[in-house]
């Protein structure tokens, strides 16, 4: 488990490991560590929706396939079921765990991988930015 905001009155398990802060650089390293990744969005950027955390395209770009709470506007990123799976209560994330077996689980994560490289890169961004620069120019 990886992140600075969770609670600090949390009795986690003894088979999770806690990392308060992992460096960028050890990033692709820890996704490359899992057979699957949990995304647990904040409350902010769900009720703002559109607010897709950089977690979901590192782990995707990755090839990790990653289970996320539902938020307004995911679907336009990854497609359920597809390339990420939804999970809307701590039942449906064991049943992602318990259920995939090693080829559904790979053919999400590079169906994952491949939409990140395709349509989620800076490079995407930044040709996006400069379309809309130019809208706005005229």
């Amino acid at each position: 488990m990886a992140g600075p905001q969770y609670p600090s009155d949390i009795a986690w398990p003894g088979n999770v490991e806690r990392i308060e802060h992992l460096p960028p650089a050890e990033h692709a390293g820890f996704y490359n560590a899992q057979s699957l990744t949990l995304n647990v969005t904040r409350a902010d950027m769900v009720r703002a929706g559109w607010s897709p955390s950089v977690r979901l395209f590192e782990a995707a770009a990755c090839g990790v396939p990653v289970v996320s709470d539902w938020w307004e506007g995911l679907d336009a990123f990854f497609l359920p079921d597809k390339e990420i799976l939804i999970a809307r209560s701590s039942e449906d994330v064991v049943r992602h765990l318990s259920s995939l077996d090693e080829d559904r689980r790979r053919e999400i994560g590079e169906a994952a991988r491949t939409r990140v490289l395709n349509e989620h890169t800076a490079e995407h961004r930044a040709d996006e930015l400069e379309r809309y620069v130019e809208e706005v120019r005229g």
